[in-house]
């Protein structure tokens, strides 16, 4: 990227671009190389400009939320990463219907909702990130997900913002159909009225479930791998034997084998090993074949 480039981008938006910036500072493992650019548009319209820009010049690029659910890869991501911290407007004037951009913390808009006696949410307590990365990997816990929530989305392109219904995309576990070359900027949830003490109840008990269950007490990124059908991930990783296996600064956890921990100075190639090491082993003593949750980005 030319001196000259970056000039007129900087110029361009009102929002902090940086160049060289390392991704272990903006991800939940402490881990990751450096993102080639780094944006943080400042509203949706400077998110738009963006994304023109990238366009135009055909620089390739990817969205984080607070990078939970994300690795990072030691050699760092050529092209652009977007952060949308600031996009964060939350909307309960027509409750029970519920408007939110996609920087709104996931727990943010799950505590306010449950304030305002509106459940459907508070099953997912505890689950780090942003609504937007939420609807993106259509994020659940217990027998909620919030795909099933959604009514419509706003999508953002190098041409403008779109308007998608819930049916227009294919929630499936952990995983959804929307296109690769738009953003997800806002969405629509239907919540449900309910008697706001019992909902924050049951937040404080979905947190102290969390922190008995997952208080891992490392940087970490959740779940690592996707629980098979009708089977839990980390049973199947205990059962293999793999609870604190460690490679290099990485180690499964040995409060939550699903989770590896950054012990100190993990690297990425640490995380991958340990992973590969895993869905061997549990393939060779159960015949099933364990699928990443965690997303890997980036250059080895």
């Amino acid at each position: 990227m030319t001196e000259a480039l970056l000039t007129e981008i900087r110029a361009a938006l009102r929002g902090p671009v940086l160049t060289r910036e390392p991704m272990s500072r903006h991800t939940t493992w402490r881990i990751g190389g450096p993102a080639d650019l780094f944006l943080c548009p400042a509203d949706r319209d400077d998110l738009r400009l963006a994304l023109g820009l990238l366009r135009r010049e055909k620089i390739p690029w990817q969205v984080i939320g607070k990078g939970s659910n994300l690795l990072v890869a030691d050699g760092g991501i050529r092209g652009a990463v977007i952060e949308l911290s600031s996009l964060a407007r939350l909307d309960f004037s027509a409750a029970p219907m519920v408007r939110a951009e996609a920087g709104v913390r996931l727990m943010s808009l799950i505590r306010e909702s449950c304030r305002r006696g509106l459940g459907g949410l508070e099953q997912m307590a505890g689950i780090p990130g942003t609504l937007g990365g939420a609807v993106v990997m259509n994020a659940g816990a217990g027998f909620q997900y919030i795909g099933r929530l959604v009514r419509t989305l706003v999508l953002a392109g190098a041409d403008g913002e779109e308007h998608w219904t819930a049916e227009q995309v294919r929630f499936a576990y952990r995983t959804t159909s929307l296109p690769a070359d738009r953003v997800v900027v806002a969405a629509e949830l239907k919540l449900v009225p309910a008697d706001a003490e019992g909902l924050q109840e049951e937040i404080r008990q979905r947190l102290l479930l969390r922190r008995r269950s997952q208080g891992v007490g490392r940087p970490n990124a959740g779940s690592v791998f996707k629980n098979p059908p009708g089977q839990q991930a980390w049973k199947l990783i205990d059962r293999a034997g793999l609870r604190g296996a460690v490679v290099g600064g990485a180690q499964v956890s040995e409060r939550h084998s699903n989770f590896i921990v950054n012990n100190g100075g993990a690297s990425a190639a640490d995380v991958i090993d340990l992973m590969a090491q895993i869905q061997d082993r549990v393939y060779r003593q159960s015949g099933i074949a364990l699928e990443p949750e965690v997303r890997i980005a980036g250059e080895v």
